[in-house]
């Protein structure tokens, strides 16, 4: 695994809208867009976000964002790795941090939807080894085919 440095980025830098005009494109590659539910570059800026890169070596390579719900829950939103880096437990590292920027801002529960495809399996297995587990939908979201939604509980003792 390759290290890498996670700190606050701005989303309207034009290095983050690189990645995330990538993130948008695969989400649009293989959900309907109705079913595309990734933030752009406004939904980043939301005070409720805290978004956040990580690089190595100077390079973006990950982005992810947690988004307030509720003041007991969270939303993992916007999560992506740069392909040419995968499968080296950088998104890995951008979750853990995620999570624990979660327990640590008090938030009870943390929740993601992430597409039901099979180009989607890879992030599903990231957040089932990371301990999240099957939900229904939640927030402003309503059941689909195209989507799964997951859940991790972050009260005492979970």
């Amino acid at each position: 695994m390759t290290d890498g440095t996670i700190s606050i980025e701005n989303p309207g830098s034009p290095e983050v809208r690189a990645i995330l005009e990538r993130h948008l494109a695969f989400a649009n590659a293989h959900s309907p867009r109705e079913n595309v539910h990734a933030l752009d570059v406004d939904g980043l800026l939301d005070a409720r976000v805290a978004f956040f890169g990580l690089r190595v070596d100077g390079t973006l390579v990950a982005v992810g964002a947690l988004k307030e719900l509720d003041r007991h829950h969270a939303e993992l939103k916007s999560m992506h790795t740069a392909e040419e880096v995968r499968r080296r437990g950088l998104g890995a590292q951008m979750l853990e941090h995620l999570i624990g920027l979660a327990g640590t801002r008090g938030f009870q529960r943390l929740s993601l939807e992430t597409g039901s495809m099979q180009a989607f399996a890879p992030a599903r297995s990231l957040y089932a080894t990371a301990g999240f587990e099957s939900c229904g939908p939640f927030g402003q979201y309503v059941e689909s085919s195209y989507s799964t939604f997951m859940t991790l509980s972050l009260a005492a003792g979970a």
